[in-house]
């Protein structure tokens, strides 16, 4: 017996392997934190990440869609195959076809996509055209590549003066196959029934996490401050919205759900305020 416990101890303290698994991420498997894929080059993406080339055969592949929202800004549509989105293992070690994506604006990095839906607010588009693209990582931020180029899509998108419509076109991307355009024009969006001003400082949310008592159907302004780069996420309505360090952005939905739903950031996975729709 006293053998027996001996050789258990010793398991559980080597992991599989023989290799003590106290080395990664909490939350992580040994096999998260230990696998590999690809060949990791030298070269690097436009944001300074390395790339983690992958044969063509088999490799992550990404189409991406714009569509204007009917009440604010662009819902974006990342079709991904040979991929998965892993947004609790960001931090790890690279696995094959997985991880997350990271949206950027005429180059200009404005969120990690953690999903295949993710809404762009009007607020974070200049009025005139620009190019809009997104890229593949794997969980230790390492770019995935073909042919030593990123797996990417990106599209053209024009933003009107405040108050008009907006559309998308695909833009060439280097790799990867852009989706199919909807130019659809937004018709004005009435204003919020409520709004709802929120912020994000040194960890804490400010105010304290407490609840929005809503009727359904009304109308919502969430105006969040972040003092780092964030993304914001309504449960149950799929809503995200990036949020720049320092700056204010606003998402507006319609709460046509009844329930209890929370709103969460990303990075700093602190819950804003609970939507308590009736």
């Amino acid at each position: 017996m006293v053998a027996l416990l001996l050789l258990l101890a010793g398991g559980a303290a080597t992991g599989c392997g023989g290799r003590a698994t106290t080395h990664h991420k909490p939350g992580t498997t040994h096999e998260q934190a230990t696998g590999g894929a690809g060949t990791l080059l030298d070269a690097q993406d436009a944001g300074g990440h390395r790339l983690r080339e992958v044969p063509a055969q088999g490799a992550p592949q990404v189409k991406l869609a714009v569509r204007p929202d009917s009440e604010d800004g662009w819902n974006l549509q990342l079709a991904v195959t040979g991929f998965r989105f892993t947004p609790d293992s960001v931090g790890g070690a690279a696995l094959p076809g997985a991880g997350h994506a990271h949206l950027e604006l005429d180059g200009r990095k404005l969120a990690r996509v953690y999903g295949p839906w993710f809404h762009l607010p009007a607020t974070q588009v200049p009025e005139g055209t620009h190019t809009l693209t997104v890229r593949l990582y794997a969980d230790d931020h390492t770019a995935w590549a073909v042919a030593g180029k990123p797996v990417e899509a990106a599209v053209e998108l024009t933003a009107g003066p405040p108050g008009q419509g907006a559309h998308s076109h695909p833009a060439p991307a280097p790799t990867g196959s852009p989706a199919t355009p909807a130019p659809q024009a937004a018709p004005p969006a009435p204003p919020a029934d409520r709004t709802v001003t929120l912020a994000v400082r040194d960890g804490k949310a400010v105010p304290a996490t407490g609840r929005t008592e809503l009727k359904r159907g009304e109308r919502l302004a969430l105006r969040v401050t972040s003092d780092r780069a964030d993304t914001l996420h309504v449960h149950g309505y799929d809503k995200e919205l990036a949020l720049p360090a320092g700056q204010e952005a606003t998402l507006v939905l319609t709460a046509d759900r009844t329930g209890l739903f929370e709103v969460e950031t990303h990075e700093s996975r602190l819950v804003l305020t609970q939507l308590l729709v009736r």
